[in-house]
């Protein structure tokens, strides 16, 4: 997921805000669960475009070669990303636990 694409005139703001500009949805309204939810469809997304760019250059179809490595690495990265971010999260539950009281 590429944070700059959604709207080029409005990238350095938040992705809230980026994502619903007039629709008048503040912040706090948005679920931190479906902002996930955003980015794990997002990362499928990719996922599947990379095996379709796959399956069609393995078919012998028409299909440039830079395009369907660019794909791929664009679905690898976002996966290494998401591993990442599930590592922290699972790091920072475990730390919690460890806390006393």
């Amino acid at each position: 997921m590429i944070i700059n694409e959604l709207d080029p005139g409005r990238r350095y703001l938040p992705l809230v805000q980026q994502k619903y500009p007039a629709a008048g949805i503040e912040p706090e309204n948005v679920k931190f669960t479906d902002t996930l939810n955003d980015f794990m469809g997002d990362i499928n997304r990719l996922q599947v475009e990379s095996t379709q760019a796959t399956e069609k250059l393995i078919k012998g179809e028409p299909v440039d070669i830079h395009d369907v490595m660019i794909s791929s690495q664009k679905a690898r990265t976002s996966f290494q990303l998401l591993m990442e971010l599930r590592n922290k999260g699972l790091d920072l539950y475990r730390e919690v636990l460890r806390m006393q009281v």
